[in-house]
């Protein structure tokens, strides 16, 4: 399936990337409200509607509970939907992610990650988006701008697949990747994602009743099915993904990359943008001599547990960095990693560090001191130059 379109390469911001994958990939609805940092989003779709150079509705709506409403509404009637927001945005939206997820729309949304007040702050880290980990989303957290316009497209060939049908979030940190012009390479992918065709849809010649009152006796049932989809959903990843890198050349992770993890004693993880800084302090801490490694987790949810084991199970010590927390406990990302890795026979030392809230700068000289033992705290408050 290997594409021979004309390919350009744009210096784009990520808003202005996500916006352009969703026009290239087909959507039909747009259902918009503002928030900083994602509103340049929805800016960049409503004037593509506008022009007609993307063939879609675009729908005002009050608030983002109605945002998500109406991307639910168009998906049950058989149209392609997106959307983005952030924070706030994203917590208002919070009960219909649930029914996003339950009537199984395989909505896609960018989110634009930015800290959730008050006090008010317009900054990246990813406690907005962690803190919908349990509403049955699929989650992936981008390090570039190329990466979210090409898993906004994976996005859609994964959440529609008939063995998944869940919605997808494509996350990127604002500001630090939102409103940052990079080179990307814009291929068309014309041939890659077709016209949605729906599993299932509303039809007014055919009615049904979708959404009404679930008994005890098929409620538990819906969500086992919703967790079995989660699990199907890593093999479509690795499919598309495969598929993606056919078409266009381009290997973008859905699930996870490793950076000299092969001999690595010593590993860290991250997701996002700080990834990048990441990747610098490895290859200083190998200029002095120590097997340093990074595993970026693109997908959280679903959570590749054995993907991770795989990668991290033979190394001495592994670092993680949460750009978010559980106050009460420690960084979700943490937590989970743990609770994966316990279950091995010789399971690795396993430290977490909480960095960057609030967009707190994070830099390798963070990663490169938490490595070598000079910051032994979790809590990662000063920034290291």
């Amino acid at each position: 399936m290997k594409s021979n379109t004309t390919r350009a390469v744009r210096i784009i911001t990520g808003n202005q990337a996500a916006a352009l994958a969703a026009k290239n990939a087909k959507v039909r609805v747009v259902a918009a409200y503002p928030i900083t940092p994602a509103t340049p989003v929805v800016e960049e779709l409503s004037k593509m509607v506008e022009t007609g150079e993307m063939k879609a509705h675009f729908i005002l709506v009050e608030s983002e509970h109605s945002a998500m409403a109406a991307c639910i509404g168009a998906s049950a009637a058989g149209s392609r939907t997106f959307t983005a927001t952030s924070s706030h945005g994203l917590a208002y939206m919070h009960e219909l992610l649930h029914y996003a997820t339950n009537a199984r729309t395989p909505v896609v949304m960018a989110v634009a990650n930015r800290a959730i007040g008050p006090g008010w702050n317009i900054w990246a880290d990813l406690s907005d988006s962690i803190s919908q980990r349990d509403t049955g989303w699929m989650q992936f957290y981008c390090s570039d701008n190329q990466e979210i316009y090409d898993t906004i497209i994976m996005a859609y060939r994964i959440a529609e697949h008939r063995d998944v049908l869940l919605p997808a979030m494509v996350c990127y940190d604002g500001f630090v990747l939102s409103h940052t012009a990079m080179p990307i390479e814009i291929t068309d992918v014309n041939d890659f994602i077709d016209e949605y065709h729906p599993v299932w849809r509303l039809d007014f010649d055919e009615p049904s009743t979708h959404g009404n009152i679930l008994p005890p006796d098929y409620f538990m049932e819906l969500r086992r099915e919703v967790c079995e989809a989660h699990e199907r959903a890593l093999k479509v990843m690795k499919e598309v993904e495969r598929e993606f890198y056919e078409y266009s050349g381009r290997l973008t992770p859905l699930i996870l990359e490793e950076y000299r993890l092969e001999d690595a004693d010593v590993a860290m993880v991250t997701m996002g943008a700080i990834s990048s800084e990441a990747k610098i302090a490895v290859d200083e801490l190998r200029k002095r001599g120590v097997k340093a490694g990074l595993l970026r987790l693109k997908a959280f949810r679903p959570f590749p547990k054995q993907e991770v084991v795989e990668k991290l199970g033979s190394v001495e010590k592994v670092y993680v960095f949460d750009r978010s927390v559980s106050p009460g406990f420690d960084g979700q990302l943490f937590s989970e990693l743990k609770a994966v890795l316990w279950d091995l026979r010789s399971p690795p030392e396993v430290y977490g560090r909480i960095v960057g809230l609030g967009g707190r700068d994070v830099t390798s000289r963070v990663f490169e001191k938490a490595v070598l033992g000079e910051l032994d705290k979790k809590w990662v408050m000063e920034v290291i130059y």
